[in-house]
C-alpha cells in the first residue's frame, strides 16, 4: 500500500564508531549519505502517495555529510530544513543518532523547525564513564548530559528515548547505579533495554570480564 501516512526514508549507511559491542561497521561498512536532491525528489514522491509524516533514516542518521544541489556538503540540520518547507509534509522524525554526530544546526533545527517533531532517539548505551570507556563510545556521561541539555534549552518540550546494554563486560554494581541515575535525570520515555551479547568479530567478545547471565538478567529487570 503506497498510501501511508507516515513513511520511512532511508539518507544514511554504515558507520565509522566501531562501539565495541557492535557488528555495524563490519556489515555495513563506512558512512555513506545520499544526495540531498535524490532525498528531497523521494520525499516528494512520498508526500504525492499521501504521506503526512516521514523518518529518516540511518545506522547513524546525524552523521549524515550529503551533497547538495550546488555541489555542496550538508548536515542533517541543513537537510531537516530544506524538508521543512515541502508542502503536504506535517511531521519528521529522524533515528539513529550518536552522540558524537550532534551539530549546531541540528540543534537549531530542533528550535526552528515547527515540522520536526519533539522526540529524539540518543542511544547513549551506559551511564558509566568507565563503561562508555570500555564500549569505545568516546564521549562521558557529563558530556552526553550535556546534549541533553543544549537540546531542551533548543525546544523545552522534547522527549528522549535511548537504548540501553546492561551487563557489558567489567560492569559492577556501581557501573549500573551509574546508569539507572542517568536513566532518572534525563527522564526517558522510552528505552530499547538489552543484556549484553557477544557478537564474534567485536572486541567486546573476546574479553574476559563476562558479567554471569543472572545478574545480567537481573540487571535488565
Amino acid at each position: 500500500n503506497t498510501h501511508n501516512a507516515t513513511a520511512l526514508l532511508s539518507i544514511q549507511e554504515g558507520c565509522d564508531k566501531f562501539c565495541h559491542f557492535c557488528v555495524v561497521p563490519y556489515t555495513r561498512g563506512a558512512e555513506f549519505s545520499r544526495p540531498s536532491t535524490d532525498i528531497i525528489s523521494e520525499a516528494n514522491k512520498l508526500i504525492e502517495n499521501g504521506a503526512k509524516e516521514i523518518t529518516l533514516l540511518g545506522q547513524n542518521v546525524n552523521a549524515y555529510h550529503g551533497v547538495n544541489k550546488n555541489g555542496n556538503v550538508i548536515n542533517l540540520g541543513k537537510l531537516i530544513f530544506q524538508l521543512e518547507k515541502l508542502d503536504g509534509l506535517e511531521r519528521i522524525r529522524y533515528t539513529t543518532s550518536h552522540p558524537l554526530d550532534m551539530h549546531d544546526d541540528l540543534y537549531e533545527a530542533h528550535a526552528i523547525c515547527k515540522k520536526l517533531m519533539p522526540l529524539i532517539h540518543l542511544p547513549v548505551q551506559s551511564g558509566s564513564d568507565k563503561i562508555l570507556q570500555k564500549m569505545n563510545r568516546r564521549h562521558t556521561a557529563n558530556e552526553y548530559l550535556k546534549i541533553i541539555e543544549k537540546l531542551k534549552i533548543a525546544r523545552s518540550d522534547l522527549e528522549f528515548t535511548s537504548d540501553f546494554i546492561l551487563g557489558f563486560p567489567g560492569e559492577n554494581e556501581s557501573d549500573f547505579d551509574d546508569t539507572i541515575n542517568l536513566i532518572k535525570e534525563v527522564n526517558y520515555v522510552q528505552s530499547y533495554s538489552f543484556k549484553y551479547s557477544p557478537r564474534t568479530g567485536t572486541p567486546a567478545s573476546n574479553t574476559k570480564e563476562q558479567v554471569p547471565e543472572e545478574i545480567k538478567t537481573q540487571r535488565l529487570y
